[in-house]
């Protein structure tokens, strides 16, 4: 039997300690721009397998069916980066359905939120924000300290907890190779996902929350006076595009999942580990053009309706079920409208009419603002007879002017009627309509 002298195994010791120091991987920087910010330690090799091993994974799959039209190395492990925050929406919009909080709610900044780098709000530690703005801060910029403290706030002041929410919600799924560690996406080696899990999760977003829809169509808005630029390419360049998510970090590269609705046919395509955004952007195109059978160019009006998409609307559902008709019909007050008050307020709204295509009620709006110049034109989800559409109106009109929106409506062969708004309309009309 071999003996070993206390300075020997000391040595070995340190050995042992110096060569596991070499294994550790390089904390890869986090960052949703679309330019490269690599630092000397971001250029080190990763490793040949598992979430960095060479290719790309891609999945397109029916939202509708589920069904997988297209995949390519959809079960290899990944990093999901900012993806991540698709599964803190998810879990934010149960909570917003199940009223434990509204988008009004104040959520508190804490120390570790407001300290996260390094795309974010510029949160200030002891501060708040609303859940409105962390909703949108996500799906535009995709700020990780919004994201941070939404976290916290719904994992009751944990954002390990809710991590722990978001991997049980994961698994309830079916995301069964998916594991979260933040609400963010930041980098933790053990945070990884597939492009087939992915798909779940955007599917289950598509399909169980259609009321939250507009907030990943939004392209800008407005946050304590400057304005917020969404970094989601493919809402100004892909015909039907509905949302979703970008995600980048050095080791999981550029990462992509899109939503798109062509007459009522919705694709959800994944993409991760493209070496870039033109080489994400471009996969991505040309998957969904396969699944909708063509491509189909941008015209101006779509590029008009893209810069200018319909903010979050969550309140009452419109009463009035109005079917967009070329046949020309005269505006009509309908029966709930006599129990408002003077004609000279505000109250009044014309119905343009329901779609089943989004993008069609949304031009609908805008056209029916351009034509007579009135009103604040806004879509809206609503649900009928089983069947998901969206309504085209104007709001925020007085009794005069929405006749006479729907009679110039009705002199260019338009479906148009005069509806009353509701009482519970008016606090959200005070605060600012929502519109297209």
């Amino acid at each position: 039997m071999q003996v070993w002298s206390k300075g020997r195994l000391a040595g070995l010791a340190a050995a042992g300690l110096f060569l596991a120091s070499l294994a550790v991987a390089p904390r890869a920087c986090a960052s949703e721009h679309h330019q490269h910010h690599h630092s000397s330690r971001a250029h080190s090799r990763a490793p040949s397998y598992g979430p960095t091993s060479p290719g790309i994974s891609a999945i397109l799959i029916n939202a509708k069916t589920g069904q997988i039209i297209s995949s390519n190395d959809a079960n290899t492990p990944r990093y999901p980066a900012s993806l991540t925050k698709l599964m803190t929406l998810d879990l934010a919009f149960q909570a917003l359905e199940a009223g434990r909080m509204t988008l009004n709610t104040s959520i508190p900044v804490s120390a570790h939120a407001a300290g996260v780098e390094p795309v974010k709000l510029g949160l200030r530690p002891g501060g708040t924000l609303t859940v409105r703005d962390a909703i949108l801060a996500m799906t535009t910029m995709s700020a990780n300290d919004a994201a941070t403290a939404l976290g916290e706030y719904l994992g009751g002041g944990s954002e390990s907890r809710f991590a722990q929410m978001m991997t049980l919600r994961a698994h309830t799924l079916g995301m069964a190779q998916t594991r979260f560690f933040n609400a963010s996406g930041l980098p933790n080696a053990n945070q990884v996902t597939t492009a087939r899990d992915m798909s779940l999760l955007a599917r289950d977003l598509v399909v169980h929350y259609p009321q939250f829809q507009p907030f990943f169509e939004v392209t800008s808005f407005k946050f304590q006076g400057r304005t917020v630029f969404s970094n989601n390419r493919m809402l100004k360049s892909y015909s039907g595009a509905t949302g979703m998510k970008t995600g980048y970090t050095n080791l999981a590269r550029h990462n992509l999942v899109t939503s798109a609705d062509r007459n009522g046919k919705e694709l959800i395509g994944v993409v991760l580990h493209e070496p870039s955004w033109g080489t994400a952007y471009h996969r991505m195109t040309a998957m969904l053009d396969t699944g909708f059978g063509g491509h189909v160019p941008m015209t101006r009006a779509m590029v008009a309706a893209a810069n200018n998409p319909a903010k979050p609307n969550i309140g009452p559902k419109p009463r009035v079920e109005v079917v967009a008709s070329r046949t020309p019909e005269h505006a009509t007050e309908l029966p709930n409208s006599t129990t408002q008050s003077p004609r000279a307020t505000r109250r009044w709204v014309a119905q343009l009419g329901l779609y089943y295509y989004k993008s069609n009620a949304r031009l609908a709006a805008l056209k029916a603002h351009k034509l007579h110049g009135q009103g604040i034109a806004q879509i809206q989800h609503v649900r009928r007879h089983g069947k998901e559409l969206w309504m085209a109106q104007l709001t925020g009109l007085t009794y005069d002017g929405a006749h006479q929106t729907c009679h110039a409506m009705n002199a260019h062969g338009r479906q148009c009627d005069v509806q009353a708004l509701p009482a519970d309309h008016l606090a959200m009309l005070n605060n600012g309509p929502d519109g297209v």
